[in-house]
């Protein structure tokens, strides 16, 4: 190892001005006429005050230091380590979060090599990957190092690890760094690996190979190596296999002294059992040829070492945390994985959320059949559900028709099925419009079997003509969701009592908000509950199968993705948040706050939130709920305006427990948010909330998603 008296050769001296001799030596180095002062406090500290999420902010507050670096004859004035250590690494996260970052200070590394070495302790320090670093090499900087070391010519003739260290020293002067610039020998092998977690071998040497590994193994210690030639990782997990032969056994019973001072040409038949002469690249197989002839040893290219680097430092991350690595070798070839390049024009899989609505066909609309009986079937058909799930079936029966629950079309959002049995309120309300629309209008009866927990209505078509309800058809048969974000206007008075009219009349109460205020604190709500659904492993699971890519899916069920609205760059938001693994990771970390900033943002631009709420909490209200909601829709569509349901999912918990068996993980959370959401719309006891609607001036909608055959929904 370097003796204390040259480490001025790599380490830079740390001053804090709250010791006393720290404050006599800063004096001394600011005295030398060749010391050239960068203060970067201010800057520094504005950076640290500007991240978001500090753990502590009186963080804010630590001293500041100042760093000699004596090789380049600079004082420079930084923030002190932890808050150095926080702005430094802030965009590590998430991909290491700050508790990982924290375990994984705490490794002790030792890399032996520092020629591909270079690359690596570089890597391992950029990523704040270890909180000490060993570093060990004899040999120092030629010029023909340049094309794989990232030093400049200046550095010629300085020990190699010296130079790593250096590095090191002005990327983060507070990381533990040693040097020995003897190598390893029999002699020292001891104390460059005692006290390690880890040891990255990169030497040429094979019996200083053999001998590091002999000392890993002893304690216990994991040995990782990377050969650049297509990117071949090796692991010896000597931790957890204390009798792994050496190499995995590949060098058989070879010992140190037997391979000790051979020439580059006479360690060829060793690294072809290294390195399986049979899955070399060609020209490294080739120039193997040409070592002692042509070329004076085996070549090495600097993205190769570069990659490698970055593959040893992915392996000691995942052992610093725990995860997976177990005892192998694997090849991360980037010139093969070029092989594979994909042309997305030629060869789409679909998987991408932003699909050019001409690229694919409309959805089919309603009909209007001459026929009185099959146009309330129809009408019924493309009446609302929650994810578009259509949980209905139907019997006629002369001039009876029955509407019964089909409990295979529903979701964990329908909580006791109350989501179902507004879905068929609003179908009821249809079959009403169609029905006075075509002089057949009856009367209908909710829950009319006691016996029969699945016949939810039946329509009884007579021979009235309701005028009202009859202007209301062609805008039923328009009636279409419209998820765009639009403008606020103001909704007048008239409207507003109109839409009053039309939730009072079917058995419901309309809570219409306009105040910007209102809006927010109603699309902070809903927006927490969005988050909700997608940490939850089953919403979310059922939240994305909703969707329908048109061209590739074939269900008529679900949601068209055309129909969601999505804004620039909200498609590739999608593509990340519809996969499990995303979301499960975001659940682990606690975070996904931005997963419910759409719902919230198309709230609080909105015109208005209405909400339609029924005066009970049995079954037959949900129903008369959705007939009321289904009349505000076709009201306020009528009037210009496009309509939303939102679904936070707490609508349908009427208490903590459903809360829990809707998301356990979320349960007290999500019972907060209904309890908040009660008390903004300043409900009573019993009363129950049917459906929520966002209402926006915004262009009408030009697809709906599809619908389910006749055939498929009658009995």
């Amino acid at each position: 190892m370097v003796s204390a008296g040259n480490e001025a050769l790599w380490r830079a001296r740390v001053f804090d001005e709250r010791r006393a001799a720290d404050v006599a030596a800063l004096e001394e180095v600011r005295r030398q006429p060749d010391t050239v002062t960068l203060d970067h406090r201010a800057r520094l500290r504005d950076e640290l005050s500007g991240l978001r999420d500090l753990p502590d902010r009186r963080i804010v507050d630590e001293p500041c230091r100042w760093v000699h670096y004596p090789w380049r004859r600079e004082l420079v004035g930084i923030i002190g380590p932890q808050s150095f250590s926080l702005v430094r690494l802030d965009r590590n996260r998430n991909k290491i979060t700050r508790d990982e970052q924290a375990r994984l200070r705490r490794l002790r590394v030792g890399i032996v090599g520092l020629s591909v070495g270079n690359a690596i302790a570089q890597a391992l320090a950029l990523e704040g990957l270890c909180g000490e670093l060993r570093l060990a090499d004899f040999d120092s900087i030629d010029l023909s190092n340049l094309n794989r070391i990232p030093v400049g010519i200046t550095d010629v003739g300085v020990n190699k690890a010296v130079v790593a260290a250096r590095r090191i020293a002005e990327l983060d002067p507070y990381l533990s760094v040693s040097v020995h610039t003897a190598g390893v020998t029999d002699a020292s092998v001891d104390a460059m690996v005692d006290g390690l977690d880890l040891v990255v071998e990169e030497c040429d040497s094979l019996d200083v190979k053999m001998s590091v590994r002999r000392a890993a193994r002893g304690r216990g210690i994991p040995v990782i190596m990377e050969t650049t030639d297509r990117g071949l990782l090796d692991i010896e997990r000597f931790d957890l296999e204390p009798q792994r032969p050496l190499f995995h056994g590949l060098l058989g019973d070879l010992d140190e002294a037997s391979v000790a001072g051979l020439t580059a040409q006479e360690k060829i038949p060793y690294a072809l059992a290294l390195l399986s002469a049979a899955e070399l690249s060609v020209k490294m197989a080739a120039s193997l040829v040409e070592v002692g002839s042509t070329l004076s040893t085996w070549p090495q290219l600097g993205s190769e070492v570069l990659a490698g680097a970055s593959a040893v430092a992915t392996a000691v991350r995942r052992f610093g945390l725990g995860e997976s690595l177990p005892s192998g070798r694997v090849r991360i070839d980037s010139g093969t994985l070029l092989n594979g390049l994909r042309d997305p024009l030629v060869d789409d899989d679909g998987s991408h959320s932003d699909i050019p609505e001409s690229s694919v066909e409309s959805a089919v609309a309603p009909t209007r059949p001459a026929d009185g009986v099959e146009a309330v079937l129809e009408a019924i058909r493309w009446a609302p559900s929650g994810g578009n799930a259509q949980p209905w079936s139907l019997q006629v029966d002369g001039p009876l028709i029955h509407i019964h629950a089909d409990r295979d079309r529903t979701s964990l959002m329908d909580v006791d099925g109350r989501a179902t049995h507004v879905a068929i309120g609003a179908a009821v309300y249809n079959a009403k419009v169609a029905a006075a629309a075509h002089g057949i209008l009856g009367h209908t009866v909710l829950l009319p079997d006691p016996d029969s927990v699945d016949l939810v209505a039946t329509v009884t078509l007579g021979d009235h003509r309701n005028q009202f309800l009859a202007q209301r058809y062609p805008s039923m048969l328009e009636r279409r969701t419209n998820r765009g974000v639009g403008a606020r206007v103001p909704i007048d008075r008239g409207l507003e009592d109109a839409l009053g009219d039309a939730a009072r009349d079917e058995g419901g109460r309309l809570h219409l908000y306009t105040d910007p205020h209102e809006l927010a604190a109603f699309g902070d709500v809903v927006g927490a509950a969005d988050r909700i659904r997608y940490l939850t492993p089953m919403l979310h699971e059922q939240m994305i199968g909703e969707l329908r890519w048109p061209g590739s899916d074939t269900a008529r069920t679900g949601i068209d993705i055309r129909t969601l609205g999505l804004g620039n760059g909200e498609g590739a938001f999608l593509d990340v948040v519809r996969r499990s693994d995303v979301v499960t990771r975001l659940a682990r970390w606690g975070a996904g706050e931005a997963l419910g900033i759409s719902a919230r943002d198309r709230i609080t631009s909105s015109s208005a939130l209405g909400v339609v709420t029924v005066p009970g909490s049995r079954l037959e209200d949900y129903v008369r709920g959705g007939s009321a909601a289904e009349a505000v829709w076709v009201c306020a569509q009528e009037n210009g305006f496009g309509v939303q349901p939102m679904s936070p999912v707490f609508l349908y918990a009427r208490d903590s427990y459903d809360c829990v068996r809707l998301s356990d993980p979320f349960a007290s959370e999500l019972d907060a948010l209904r309890v908040s959401m009660r008390g903004l719309l300043d409900l009573s006891g019993e009363e129950s909330i049917a459906l929520v609607l966002r209402l926006s001036h915004c262009p009408p909608e030009t697809v709906r998603s599809a619908r389910l055959p006749a055939n498929r929904i009658r009995r």
